[in-house]
């Protein structure tokens, strides 16, 4: 009877040994491939700031797409997030793309010469009461092979391409995909 106990309490203790490993090799496979995710897919975003109000606002969470880019190139109007210094990740909108000449005039986006809409201001531009929300602004030269320009879309407070130039693409994480918080306004974004 004791041989039977003792073989009993071995075949469960290599139970729970087996048990205890196969649990550490699933979150260990679990964090290796969060590592890879986030690394190489995507991550998340947080806004700081009112650089993009309407469109985002201070605190908002956004999954950011890191191999949008990969496949393909920055459009205009796709919402980015970039490396504006080693410190600061920013969040702006692509007004120009390489080779483009950027001109507002009169509170008109003219891009190569061709007046351009943007119906993502038309809201902040029906509540501003000073005298043009994005002031007449000339980029001397074309945007440079590998860069784009970008401007955030609350054009009184954003430092964007005005004042840092154009973001060479390398410096790009990815294109802005879902906004999950607050989860009141969770959603894909155009």
């Amino acid at each position: 009877m004791n041989g039977r106990r003792k073989r009993g309490t071995a075949v469960a203790e290599a139970e729970k040994k087996s048990e205890f490993w196969g649990w550490v090799k699933a979150i260990a496979i679990a964090l290796i491939l969060a590592f890879v995710v986030r690394t190489f897919v995507m991550t998340s975003f947080e806004v700081r700031g009112v650089s993009m109000v309407p469109t985002a606002h201070d605190g908002e969470r956004f999954i950011v797409n890191k191999l949008s880019y990969q496949f393909g190139e920055p459009e205009r109007f796709d919402l980015i997030v970039f490396h504006a210094t080693e410190e600061d990740s920013y969040i702006k909108r692509v007004i120009g793309l390489p080779g483009d000449t950027i001109r507002f005039e009169d509170d008109i986006l003219y891009i190569n010469g061709e007046q351009i809409e943007e119906p993502y201001l038309e809201e902040a531009k029906a509540a501003y009461s000073g005298p043009a929300y994005t002031e007449d602004y000339s980029f001397e030269e074309t945007v440079p092979e590998n860069h784009v320009f970008v401007m955030g879309d609350n054009r009184p407070a954003s430092l964007d391409s005005r004042v840092i130039g154009p973001v060479n693409e390398d410096e790009i994480i990815g294109k802005v995909g879902l906004r999950f918080w607050p989860v009141s306004e969770f959603g894909y974004m155009d």
